[in-house]
């Protein structure tokens, strides 16, 4: 039995329907607060938990039903009263990659295999939330490192129809999200071609802001994304290590600017369907090293009476297991959403830190300084 929270009327016919797949996720979330404020349309949201989306659940244009995404018998039901249908469900987190590489393949290629499939059947749209891994390694991973500094700067640029995706060895396991990420693009274009889906996938750049991420010992365990590995260390007192060097360059993307890509691929219909959109912000590139002294130095700000901060370096193996290999640069090339979407990213890398870092001292640091008083 899955549970749901119904408002009535949910389906009016004038109304168009939404039907999103791990809407109580980080993106979810904020995509859900978007598109009650600033539109007309009806949500459908499915998920296991509502925590972070517990402020919405009696709007009246939202229906949230408690349940399993991967129940694909009764997720039907949900898809089969929508319009739109997209789909944010993923197992992204780098340190699971190389340790439960089965469970990373079934739930980022098998399972959302059979949506794909479903929305081929009904005709229905899918936007489908990829990710930046599928282009895999730049072409200087491939050069002696004392080579690398001659490659033309505009080989990093990725393109979403002409660039490359090259992926490491197979037993280097680091690479199954982004091999299963890939494969499921594939079949969805594949599915276009045959069976006519209407598709728009989005490759996410490194997105941040508020929700993102789960602390270990408070509200989750493991190991989370670099961010709120960051952060734990700073709330916790204990030191930020850097995996090789923190020498990998990303372009973080405050989720704002996320979800006004979202918004504006739901507003230029035509102009999305059957595209693939990079969703990212290349003037936010910084290295990994560089990410962590810009939270340093915001943390002393935002916490003034703060310990010092120590910084170790770990290797990548010792970090993240055996298998572990990582790309050195992702920079989006982004003119395809400019010019079909009108889309353009707007934070800087320091308010989107502020803002995410904000959220975290608020809702984080009593709960840690109890733990490390226990």
């Amino acid at each position: 039995m899955h549970k749901q929270i119904r408002p009535e009327h949910m389906n009016a016919p004038d109304n168009p329907t939404i039907c999103i797949l791990g809407c109580g996720g980080f993106i979810g979330s904020h995509l859900l607060g978007r598109l009650l404020s600033d539109s007309s349309c009806r949500v459908c949201g499915i998920d296991l938990t509502s925590a972070k989306i517990a402020g919405y659940l009696s709007h009246d244009r939202f229906e949230f039903v408690e349940l399993n995404v991967h129940d694909t018998v009764a997720v039907r039901e949900y898809v089969s009263r929508a319009d739109i249908v997209i789909s944010l469900v993923a197992l992204c987190n780098p340190s699971l990659y190389t340790t439960i590489p089965l469970d990373v393949i079934d739930i980022n290629f098998t399972r959302p295999l059979e949506l794909v499939r479903m929305c081929a059947e009904m005709g229905k749209w899918l936007i489908h939330f990829s990710t930046s891994e599928v282009y895999g390694r730049t072409v200087s991973s491939f050069m002696p490192e004392e080579s690398r500094g001659t490659v033309d700067e505009s080989r990093y640029v990725l393109n979403e129809d002409t660039s490359p995706l090259v992926m490491g060895p197979i037993k280097a396991q680091r690479w199954c999200y982004a091999s299963a990420k890939q494969l499921l693009e594939r079949v969805m274009f594949a599915y276009a071609f045959e069976k006519d889906l209407e598709y728009t996938i989005v490759r996410p750049f490194n997105f941040i802001g508020p929700r993102m991420d789960f602390i270990p010992g408070v509200d989750g365990e493991g190991t989370p994304r670099v961010l709120a590995c960051f952060m734990e260390a700073l709330l916790k007192h204990k030191p930020i290590q850097l995996v090789d060097g923190g020498k990998n360059r990303r372009c973080f993307t405050y989720v704002d600017d996320a979800v006004d890509a979202v918004m504006a691929i739901l507003n230029h219909a035509e102009a999305a369907k059957g595209r693939i959109f990079n969703v990212g912000n290349p003037e936010n590139e910084t290295t990994i090293a560089g990410l962590a002294e810009t939270m340093i130095a915001l943390y002393r700000e935002l916490c003034p009476e703060c310990e010092e901060v120590e910084v170790e370096q770990v290797s990548g193996r010792a970090f993240y297991g055996p298998g572990y290999e990582d790309s050195d640069r992702r920079v989006p090339d982004i003119t395809k959403a400019r010019e079909r979407l009108g889309w353009e990213p707007c934070t800087a890398l320091e308010p989107a830190l502020r803002a995410t870092m904000s959220h975290y001292i608020r809702e984080y640091r009593e709960a840690c300084a109890y733990g490390k008083a226990g």
